[in-house]
């Protein structure tokens, strides 16, 4: 890395010595929006319908037909960026960036944008609100424009990093498929009686509590929104706090409880399940603590399951964000074993859930050091000073 690091500097002494031109993007490139809302993807589409989402969904009509960057516009994945070429269609509230300007190499555009658009939105959006992109925002935004040949000398190294990265992502996703094929098979229990949520235990509703009310010390809390951005399958410590005082007048959720995200903006996000394992904490508005007389885990992985997917897909409603009520989460019916076989089960489905998701271990630990030894380099190629005009 170190020679083509200094070929690169060499390059940039040789042919822009005095710094390089600054372009905002609105100048480098066609910036629209998709036209469609989240219930217009379906199950088993012919084309990407990109969305809010970190990944994209399917659809059965394309509007778009080109090589593009795409960039999610508000929501928990705000400013993630995804690239296509060929056929697709997009969220309303999705920015596609096409018919690129001559001087300026995609993939170069690419890298830069996931290096700094993302604290550039954080920077921009307004205090205490939800951060979204306003298209203004999109075309003020300054990149810089090295020569071509700068441009594709450093797309050479920062796409290799990626293409590393990718390959080791694919095979986890296969993993996790396998997991899943496996977990979907292990709880479908023949043989046993099945109940609703209903019958087994109730729904607490959160309240009160807001971001603007977290606090470095104090009570633990848990906000709907870190349940599918920060926290995995299960916890014992909250990332968050909030006032004694405050505290006194939240709901809680007790040991043992299912915390279950209420609100997202898209299907795979709502109503995911976070096992709590540690003691008594504040939960907030738009999420719900389901507690149980059953295993915590096994009741955590039964609301991960395909089945659970299908149902809450059934009942989910709304066009910017995505609710499904607390009725319809309760008549969602579930196998129950002996609470031994409950144990077992989850003990089992544990592991494979610590393999495929444990940032320490395995596969998804060698992502995160290729992920970090790319982020260093992209932020020293990808460096220029701006020319004094």
């Amino acid at each position: 890395m170190t020679n083509n690091q200094s070929k690169i500097e060499r390059l940039i002494a040789e042919l822009c010595p005095n710094g390089v031109e600054f372009k905002e993007l609105n100048d480098i490139a066609a910036i629209t929006t998709g036209k469609l809302n989240a219930n217009a993807m379906v199950a088993n589409g012919k084309y990407p319908f990109f969305t809010c989402a970190e990944k994209p969904f399917l659809i059965n009509d394309y509007a778009f037909d080109t090589e593009a960057i795409l960039i999610s516009g508000n929501g928990s994945q705000v400013g993630h960026i995804n690239y296509f070429k060929g056929k697709f269609n997009a969220y309303q509230r999705t920015y596609v960036l096409s018919d690129f300007a001559e001087d300026i190499h995609v993939g170069f555009l690419l890298h830069f944008l996931r290096g700094y658009l993302k604290e550039y939105i954080l920077k921009n959006a307004k205090e205490g609100s939800v951060p979204y992109i306003t298209l203004p925002m999109l075309h003020n935004f300054k990149t810089p424009v090295p020569p071509l040949k700068i441009q594709e000398k450093i797309v050479d190294i920062l796409d290799k990093f990626t293409q590393l990265e990718a390959e080791l992502e694919a095979e986890l996703e296969a993993r996790k498929k396998q997991y899943e094929y496996y977990r979907d098979e292990l709880l479908n229990i023949r043989g046993v009686e099945y109940k609703t949520l209903r019958e087994i235990g109730t729904l607490i509703r959160g309240s009160g509590l807001q971001k603007k009310d977290f606090t470095e010390t104090g009570v633990g809390c848990v906000h709907y929104g870190q349940i599918y951005t920060q926290y995995g399958t299960f916890a014992d410590k909250t990332k968050t706090f909030t006032t004694p005082e405050l505290a006194k007048k939240l709901k809680k959720a007790q040991k043992g409880d299912v915390l279950i995200a209420g609100v997202s903006e898209n299907i795979e996000d709502v109503c995911k399940p976070l096992g709590w394992l540690g003691d008594e904490i504040c939960i907030s508005g738009d999420m719900f603590a389901f507690q149980h007389n059953q295993n915590t885990k096994f009741i955590t992985f039964l609301l991960q399951t395909t089945n659970f997917f299908k149902h809450k897909r059934k009942y989910a409603q709304g066009a910017k964000v995505t609710r499904v009520k607390a009725d319809r989460i309760l008549d969602f019916k579930i196998p129950i074993p002996s609470m031994d076989e409950q144990k077992r089960i989850a003990e089992t489905l544990e592991k494979f859930d610590i393999l495929t998701g444990d940032m320490s271990i395995g596969l998804p630990a060698e992502i995160k050091a290729r992920r970090q030894q790319y982020e260093y380099y992209r932020g020293k190629l990808l460096t220029f000073n701006e020319l004094e005009k």
